[in-house]
C-alpha cells in the first residue's frame, strides 16, 4: 500500500518515532540512506515561493541519491489544461515521489488519491507536518524525550502551523498549548482530533486567548509570521490584533527556565518577535531550519520503505 504524509496525523505516535529516529541517524551520518540510488527521481511542485522547502527537499533528494524535479505549477498543465487526477497518473509512471506545496489541502487528497508513489504535504493552507517534524527534531535535540514536554504557539493559531501543532504535536505526547485572539483559532475538527489523539499519548491539548497561560513553565516557546502569504493588504489590521501575542523577552520569563524558542521562518522582527527573543540565547531556529532536511530525508526514505 502506497503511504502519503498529508497532515501529521497520517504518523502514529509510533510511526512518528521512527521518523525522528531515523532523522536523528541521518543527520550524524548524511548518506547512510540511499532509496533513490541510480538516479531515480522527486517532483518537488511549487504554487507559492519558497527558500526553506526548496533548498531542504532538493538537497535531501540528493542526499538520497535522487535527482530533485524544481516544477513551478505555473509553467505546467497541472489544474489548468490538465486535471490534478490526470497529472497524478502521468507522475506516478515517471516519478518515484511527489512533494506539493500548494494553497488548498483538497488538492493534494485529490493528487494522493489518484498516485502510485508517496504524496508529500510540503504547505498547504490548512497543514505544515515537514515543519513540525523538524521542530519535534529540535526539541528533541535541545530537551530529550519529547513525551510530557509543553510547547505553546502563539499568534494566528488558526494558519496551518497552530492546526499542525496540535496534531503533530499531540501525536508525539506532548501537551501543546496554542494562543490567539477570538476568530483565531483553530478548526474545531481539528481541535478534537488532536485531543483524542492526546488521550491515547498522555499529551494534552489547550486552546486559550491568554499569551501568558500559555507560556507559563512551557519548555519551548514558537510563533510564526503574523501575515502569511496572500494576507498582504490584511497586515495593519493583523499587526493590531495580534500585538498581545508578540514574543518577547519579558512573555519568555513566564515559561521554564532554559525554555527553547522556535520559529518556521522567515520572521519579522519586532512583529511577532522581539529581536532580543530569535537572536538570543534561547533561539534555536538555525537547527529547526538545518533540521528541515534531515527530517524530510527521514520521511522521504521511511514513505518510501513502507510503499
Amino acid at each position: 500500500m502506497t503511504r502519503h504524509f498529508l497532515r501529521d496525523d497520517d504518523l502514529s505516535p509510533a510511526e512518528q518515532r521512527e521518523v525522528l529516529d531515523l532523522a536523528a541517524r541521518l543527520k550524524a551520518d548524511r548518506f547512510a540512506e540511499r532509496p533513490l540510488e541510480g538516479q531515480k527521481t522527486a517532483a518537488v511542485i511549487f504554487d507559492k515561493t519558497s527558500t526553506r522547502t526548496q533548498v531542504s527537499f532538493s538537497v535531501g533528494v540528493a542526499d538520497l541519491g535522487g535527482n530533485p524535479l524544481i516544477m513551478d505549477s505555473k509553467n505546467s498543465q497541472m489544474g489548468g489544461k490538465e486535471s490534478i487526477s490526470d497529472t497524478a497518473k502521468v507522475l506516478s509512471r515517471m516519478v518515484e515521489m511527489i512533494v506539493w506545496r500548494t494553497y488548498a489541502h483538497a488538492g493534494l487528497e485529490e493528487m494522493a488519491a489518484h498516485a502510485t508513489v508517496p504524496v508529500i504535504n510540503s504547505l498547504s493552507d490548512d497543514f505544515h507536518p515537514c515543519q513540525i517534524l523538524a521542530d519535534l527534531q529540535t526539541i528533541r535535540e535541545h530537551k530529550g524525550e519529547l513525551a510530557g514536554l509543553t510547547a505553546s504557539y502563539l499568534g494566528d493559531a488558526a494558519n496551518n502551523m497552530g492546526q499542525s501543532y496540535l496534531l503533530g504535536f499531540a501525536t508525539a505526547g506532548m501537551h501543546i498549548r496554542v494562543a490567539g485572539p477570538a476568530g483565531y483559532h483553530p478548526r474545531a475538527d481539528i481541535v478534537e482530533d488532536a485531543r483524542r489523539i492526546a488521550a491515547e499519548t498522555g499529551g494534552s491539548v489547550t486552546v486559550t486567548e491568554d499569551p501568558v497561560a500559555a507560556v507559563a513553565g512551557a519548555d519551548a516557546v514558537i510563533t510564526d509570521t503574523w501575515v502569511s502569504m496572500g494576507q498582504e493588504s490584511e497586515k495593519a489590521e493583523r499587526v493590531a490584533t495580534f500585538g498581545a501575542y508578540r514574543v518577547t523577552p519579558e512573555l519568555m520569563a513566564q515559561a521554564k527556565d532554559g525554555a527553547i524558542f522556535l520559529h518556521c521562518l522567515p520572521a519579522y522582527r519586532e512583529y511577532e518577535v522581539a529581536p532580543e527573543v530569535i537572536d538570543g540565547p534561547q533561539s534555536v531556529v538555525w537547527d529547526e531550519a538545518e533540521n528541515r532536511v534531515h527530517a524530510q530525508k527521514a520521511l522521504m526514505a521511511w514513505l518510501l520503505a513502507q510503499s
